[in-house]
């Protein structure tokens, strides 16, 4: 786990490791300097019980993950002003600061809830639990979490979603499977984003980025698409309403989904030093 970046000990867990927290001390009783291990079975434990918390509502939940800048947010708006006439949308939006994005979703008229992690790179499971006290789960169908803009992180932290959903934006390489594979195995869809600047970017190859991503044994769908001109909304609102139908399937045979989080990634953040 990175000391840099921060995103060992966020303010969601914190507690754990303070005095009189549950990991403030090893088996030994010495404090405890390294805990990354037990902080992300905390994690865990809470993912587990934000995705209780989902199904008990019957709601949906969809942690989207990408670089900075990939379209996040702009797909969410388009996604709204689409499906919020028949769906009852939420958002979990995850930056280091600023409540810009959360802003853009409440005058989309949903709820938005900004979560700024400060330097943490990544949201926790701790953190989204703590947003969904400000939300109306019970009358709510779907919430989408906009995860902080980093393709290493967030794809190692279970935060109670059902569904993963990776953004690649045509100003970005191509090769981003290739060179990020822990973050583009755990997708369940690849939203290939700005699809309408492809006119002008003519180094960018789909059928390469695709590629990348099946040589990763990933079967996930690759959906081109525009929220800018509206080009591909539909296939990707289609998975969605797919999605749901499944999510209501399993609930009724009181079952439930818990996403691709990757090993490889978890284990890269239990190391210690």
């Amino acid at each position: 786990m990175c000391d840099t970046c921060g995103c060992n000990i966020t303010h969601g867990n914190r507690h754990l490791i303070e005095d009189g927290g549950r990991l403030a001390r090893t088996d030994d009783g010495r404090e405890a300097v390294t805990v990354l291990k037990s902080l992300l079975s905390e994690n865990d434990l809470t993912a587990r019980h934000n995705r209780e918390h989902f199904d008990r509502h019957g709601v949906l939940a969809i942690n989207l993950m990408s670089s900075p800048g990939a379209g996040k947010t702009a797909l969410l708006e388009a996604t709204i002003a689409h499906l919020g006439d028949r769906l009852h949308i939420a958002v979990v939006e995850g930056d280091l600061e600023t409540e810009n994005d959360a802003e853009r979703i409440r005058r989309q008229g949903v709820p938005a809830v900004q979560i700024t992690t400060g330097s943490a790179c990544h949201l926790d499971a701790h953190m989204v639990h703590d947003a969904l006290h400000a939300l109306p789960l019970s009358e709510l169908d779907l919430i989408f979490i906009e995860n902080v803009g980093n393709l290493v992180c967030p794809a190692s932290f279970d935060l109670g979603q059902h569904h993963n959903v990776t953004l690649l934006s045509v100003t970005e390489g191509d090769d981003k499977p290739a060179k990020y594979p822990v973050m583009f195995r755990a997708a369940d869809a690849m939203l290939l984003t700005k699809t309408d600047l492809l006119a002008v970017l003519d180094d960018f190859d789909p059928d390469r980025a695709e590629t990348c991503l099946r040589n990763l044994a990933s079967a996930a769908p690759v959906l081109p698409l525009s929220a800018r001109s509206g080009e591909g909304l539909d296939a990707w609102l289609t998975w969605l309403d797919a999605r749901l139908a499944e999510h209501r399937e399993r609930l009724a045979a009181g079952e439930t989904r818990r996403p691709a989080i990757q090993p490889d990634g978890a284990r890269l953040h239990a190391r210690e030093g």
